[in-house]
């Protein structure tokens, strides 16, 4: 692969070795998907796995969006 950048190679690559949270994978309204955890119960998705047709059009299932998979206990 070759990358044409202006950057210096140490700030475009930095981090790409560090260890990453795992993802979780949650089924929620009928669709798989993996999502990095952000916080208790809220998670950022990264990918449907699986799902509905409707749902790859659908703004709350793009990638980056925000889905709380569990209520907060008080």
């Amino acid at each position: 692969m070759t990358l044409y950048t202006s950057m210096p190679l140490e700030l475009v690559l930095a981090g790409m070795n560090d260890d990453r949270e795992p993802l979780i994978e949650l089924e929620q309204d009928g669709a798989l998907m993996q999502l990095a955890p952000l916080a208790p119960g809220i998670g950022k998705l990264v990918r449907l796995v699986h799902a509905p047709l409707e749902h790859y059009l659908d703004p709350r299932y793009q990638p980056g969006a925000y889905i709380v998979y569990s209520s907060p206990t008080n």
